[in-house]
């Protein structure tokens, strides 16, 4: 079963769902508001996936602490993100111990098929 992490007011979040809904594909949301990641495993995801892969530097809480003019290092900005979770790009899913994240149809079908190869 796939982890979905996000926001629940977010519009990629809900389209997330919608499409994995469709498709029948069985999953677990977390909120990283009320549940945070823990830092040694968003880490674990800053490492394989890229921290600025990682980070939605096009979102509001990134706009709203002026991240971009602050220019803050890699230490500093994981340090941010650690505690503004709401900053991870959306949506970002867990399959066993594979993370995907961004909405790509195709890209999230093929993630779902390593979870069940039952996914159409």
């Amino acid at each position: 079963m796939l982890t979905l992490y996000g926001i629940p007011n977010c519009d990629t979040i809900r389209k997330t769902k919608k499409f994995l809904e469709k498709h029948t594909i069985p999953y677990h949301f977390v909120d990283v508001r009320k549940t945070p990641l823990p830092a040694e495993q968003l880490k674990e995801i800053c490492d394989r996936l890229g921290l600025t892969k990682v980070v939605n530097s096009r979102g509001q809480t990134y706009r709203k602490l002026g991240i971009k003019e602050k220019q803050p290092g890699d230490d500093q900005l994981f340090n941010l993100l650690v505690e503004e979770q709401a900053m991870i790009k959306r949506p970002l899913l867990k399959n066993k111990n594979n993370y995907f994240i961004g909405y790509d149809e195709q890209g999230l079908l093929e993630f779902a098929r390593l979870a069940d190869p039952g996914v159409i």
